[in-house]
């Protein structure tokens, strides 16, 4: 080969090196919100770690001060996640599903809480800042499985959005701990007294709330600058742990919210789109959209149905099922068993994987709604599930409430992989960034990575 053939030739290898790496997926640079911005699903890197315990594959762990079950979400060096700190001598929660009653279910606090908002650096795991929003007591009771500062914050990248539905208070912080508005809303319990945990979300210049109560549901939008509300819109619900979803699609974008009563779809200023009926009441798993379609589902133990739907873009007014159909203009496939009652559903590929509270995942094609295998027990040893599960690498990961991740192999066929253990009770889904995967346990957060 001649010289200049030789040049033209690593020219042209060059070339095509920086297409394909122009084209390839990366890894989430950032995880801005719950669950990211794919849901879960986090495009294919070789650095992320796949096996970890309390000291293997460790990056750094640190305590975090107070009691939250809010995610953690990452911007650059900033790790953020939230918490109360009180004198409270709270009992313990309890793992798994058990009888919500008023001894074992709602818990009233008599004593002083800081709500807090914590900045912990990705690299050194040390806590660059903390900010105290407010000290007071809280205004609404809790599951004693729920905590005051359940809701997952949110970031553009300029500043921090925390919502506390305990206290009815929305804020905005920058990345260097400054706070730059808050707005107080009303605290409102409902109907059994559980506590709040909706996320809010942000889109172009809204900060975006949900608070669905026994007193006064309102879907609400504030300026992401001033913190001055510029619209809300009254729902007819009773209580919600879904967190809304903002629905980019090939039409239009609009606020897709879950509920007892109706899924509901907004456009930006609050306006109804369509709706539908059909849930399960306690409905906490959150909307989220994969190739063109959203994916709304409620499972309350016991209920039926406890349906999935699938809905395409373009709908009007109301677009419930009628007796019999599984399937309409705009609702793709409907599955009504399928619900989940805490965790969130994935689409990884082209399957749709469901993992239900009592530890069995079921796979179905994400398109269809065909069953590609029905219930699999996960291990013996699995408990409750309450974290949202995650992929990457063609395995997903589904994480307990006793702090075991079990690794399965992604794909139409089940097959378990492994086990990594943390020893410490887990309910907060985990951000997957830059190699490292950043789980929130009852006391600690733990940056995972390969070493």
């Amino acid at each position: 080969m001649t010289t200049r053939n030789a040049n033209l030739f690593r020219f042209a290898s060059l070339a095509a090196l920086v297409w394909l790496l122009a084209a390839r997926p990366f890894a989430a640079d950032q995880w801005p919100r719950f669950r990211g911005e794919a849901a879960g699903s986090v495009a294919d890197d070789p650095a992320l770690p796949d096996r970890w315990s309390e000291t293997e594959n460790v990056a750094w762990k640190i305590d975090i001060p107070g009691a939250g079950w809010s995610s953690p979400v990452v911007w650059d060096d900033h790790v953020i996640v939230t918490a109360t700190i009180s004198s409270d001598k709270s009992p313990a929660p309890h793992k798994g599903l058990y009888d919500p009653g008023d001894e074992n279910g709602k818990t009233q606090s008599v004593s002083e809480h800081r709500w807090m908002v914590y900045d912990i650096d990705f690299r050194t795991g040390k806590i660059r800042w903390q900010s105290e929003l407010l000290r007071a007591r809280p205004k609404v009771t809790r599951h004693i499985k729920n905590s005051f500062a359940s809701e997952t914050p949110v970031t553009d990248g300029e500043r921090v959005y925390v919502y506390f539905g305990s206290i009815g208070l929305v804020a905005a912080l920058d990345l260097d701990g400054k706070r730059i508005w808050t707005a107080e809303l009303t605290a409102f319990d409902g109907r059994q007294g559980y506590g709040m945990a909706a996320s809010p979300i942000v889109h172009g210049d809204r900060v975006i709330v949900v608070n669905d109560n026994a007193t006064e549901s309102f879907i609400a939008a504030f300026d992401k600058r001033t913190g001055k509300e510029l619209w809300r819109t009254a729902r007819e619900e009773f209580e919600n742990w879904s967190s809304p979803y903002v629905w980019e699609n090939a039409l239009r974008t609009e606020i897709v919210t879950s509920g007892m009563r109706k899924i509901r779809s907004y456009d930006l200023d609050g306006k109804l789109l369509w709706e539908l009926s059909g849930m399960t009441v306690n409905v906490s798993p959150s909307p989220f959209a994969k190739d063109g379609l959203i994916y709304i589902n409620s499972g309350y133990p016991g209920a039926s149905p406890r349906p999935v739907y699938a809905v395409r873009p373009g709908a009007t007014g109301d677009i419930s099922l009628k007796p019999g159909e599984t399937s309409n203009e705009f609702i793709v496939w409907y599955q009504p068993l399928l619900g989940t009652y805490n965790t969130s559903a994935l689409v990884y590929g082209s399957y749709y994987y469901t993992l239900l509270d009592r530890g069995f995942l079921l796979c179905h094609d994400a398109r269809t709604g065909a069953q590609i295998y029905g219930r699999q027990r996960i291990s013996p040893d699995a408990s409750g599930f309450t974290a949202s599960p995650w992929a990457y690498n063609g395995k997903i990961f589904l994480l307990s409430e006793d702090g075991d991740t079990f690794v399965v192999q992604a794909g139409p066929e089940f097959k378990l992989l492994g086990k990594n253990t943390l020893n410490e009770m887990v309910l907060a889904t985990p951000a997957v960034v830059r190699g490292s995967v950043i789980i929130r346990t009852q006391s600690k957060l733990y940056r995972i990575a390969r070493r």
